[in-house]
């Protein structure tokens, strides 16, 4: 079982910047990928970004490249979403969502690196961070 807790939402003016965070406890996290989703207000959830567990691997929405960054820090079981140049339809509650990706066996660690996009990929969710992004 892996428990995620996101953090780092707020209110921004277009223009802006934030940075989200997606804190693990439980298994090994390093061995899990991560996603962030997010869903705005009579919409669908979407996806954002996505990290492979060997990190070697990255996926990005359209809608978001070269403005956000995924990125991990498994010394502290954390990913992390920079988003900069915000803008009013980035306003929603953002996910992140975890997938087990590798296992550690006696010899090491072996799996497959993979950024999925879809949500039924993710095993794991947690409760959501707003972000609002204001002209």
């Amino acid at each position: 079982q892996v428990q995620l807790v996101e953090s780092g939402g707020g209110s921004v003016q277009a223009g802006g910047r934030l940075r989200l965070s997606c804190a693990a406890s439980g298994r090994i996290f390093s061995n899990y990928g991560v996603g962030w989703f997010r869903q705005a207000p009579g919409k669908d959830r979407e996806f954002v970004a996505a990290i492979s567990w060997s990190v070697d691997s990255t996926n990005y929405a359209d809608s978001v490249k070269g403005r956000f960054t995924i990125s991990r820090d498994d010394a502290k079981n954390t990913v992390y979403l920079e988003m900069n140049n915000l803008k009013p339809e980035d306003t929603a509650v953002y996910y992140c969502a975890a997938e087990k990706q590798a296992t550690t066996l006696a010899m090491g660690v072996t799996g497959s690196s993979r950024s999925p996009s879809a949500s039924y990929e993710y095993d794991y969710w947690g409760q959501g961070t707003q972000v609002t992004v204001s002209i």
